[in-house]
């Protein structure tokens, strides 16, 4: 009797040690702190856009109660708008098995998801998530990514009507995208080309792939007295050639983002960039806390800017009419 009672006491003792192993185990990994992994598709780690954005991004973990260097550990990554860096930065960030995963591009995303289906992944600032493929509806993700649009294709028409406000003499216009992602911008081009003629403008897409390809789309409309329309990755990558090249050919251009008029673009309307990095700080809140990607909608912007550049526009000698100024909301004297 008395064996027999050791013999299930030293069973208990055992069976307690191997419940209580995995529980401890479990506490120790809740305890660390979690990974999170941004990557930026078209800029460098001197550009202080990206800065920009994650200093809204950490500011508002840390108001959900996420510290980094104490709880959590945010790290990114700079494409700088090459293929080739960011499917490298892509495989070492998912090779570092992060809690969630951030994009900023639609190549970030991409090369993102070439690595993984399993680590969630939250976007911001992403052109098209359905066309592109990266997701099944904006209400229903599926899959391991989610997060925020930029943009609604809707928005090119309204770059054509500013660009022919501020620019009235401009009758045609060249719109660069992304040569390897045509899908995000099918639809935008689409929108410019069916609003063009009601505009009296010729309109031409210029996808480029690098600076180059820039330098002939410039080169090309500003010969025929034209104006631009810049969006995407690459072209972010190589904003301050495209305002440079656009100056020194007195040629009017609209952009997607405040940063380029901030960096001497004659005039930008598009989502604010750094409201949707805050918005997506929640969503990674929600996520490490229990949330699916799939099942988080998608989320369209909810704050817009107008930025008109009145240094450039004078540069350009354009004369931006009052009414106009009126609309902005920041103008660069």
């Amino acid at each position: 009797m008395q064996l027999d009672q050791l013999k299930r006491r030293d069973f208990i003792t055992l069976l307690g040690g191997a419940v209580a192993w995995p529980l401890s185990a479990r506490a120790q990994q809740q305890d660390r702190p979690r990974q999170v992994a941004i990557l930026f598709g078209g800029f460098s780690e001197s550009d202080p856009e990206p800065r920009a954005r994650i200093k809204a991004f950490k500011e508002q973990l840390q108001e959900l109660g996420w510290t980094d260097g104490g709880n959590i550990r945010v790290q990114a990554r700079m494409g700088r708008g090459r293929a080739d860096q960011v499917r490298a930065y892509a495989a070492e960030l998912v090779g570092m098995m992060p809690d969630v995963l951030a994009a900023n591009s639609g190549p970030a995303l991409a090369a993102l998801l070439r690595q993984t289906r399993t680590i969630p992944i939250v976007f911001a600032s992403i052109l098209d998530p359905v066309g592109s493929g990266f997701v099944s509806s904006l209400a229903h993700p599926g899959g391991n990514a989610t997060g925020f649009a930029s943009l609604d294709p809707t928005i090119t028409g309204k770059w054509l009507e500013l660009l022919k406000e501020v620019a009235p003499k401009v009758t045609r216009v060249s719109a660069i995208s992304d040569r390897d992602n045509p899908a995000a911008y099918a639809g935008f081009v689409r929108a410019m080309r069916d609003l063009a003629p009601s505009l009296g403008v010729e309109f031409k897409s210029d996808p480029v792939a690098n600076l180059e390809d820039i330098e002939r789309a410039i080169d090309s409309i500003s010969t025929l007295g034209g104006g631009l329309a810049a969006m995407g990755t690459v072209a972010s990558a190589n904003r301050e050639s495209i305002v440079r090249l656009s100056q020194s050919r007195r040629l009017p251009a609209v952009y997607q983002f405040g940063f380029y008029a901030r960096s001497g673009g004659l005039i930008s309307y598009g989502a604010d960039s750094i409201d949707l990095w805050r918005r997506a700080g929640v969503y990674v809140d929600r996520i490490l806390r229990g949330a699916k990607p799939a099942d988080l909608p998608v989320q369209a912007p909810t704050k817009y800017e107008l930025v008109i550049n009145l240094k450039t526009a004078k540069a350009l000698g354009l004369d931006v009419p009052p009414t106009l100024l009126a609309r902005a909301d920041e103008v660069i004297e």
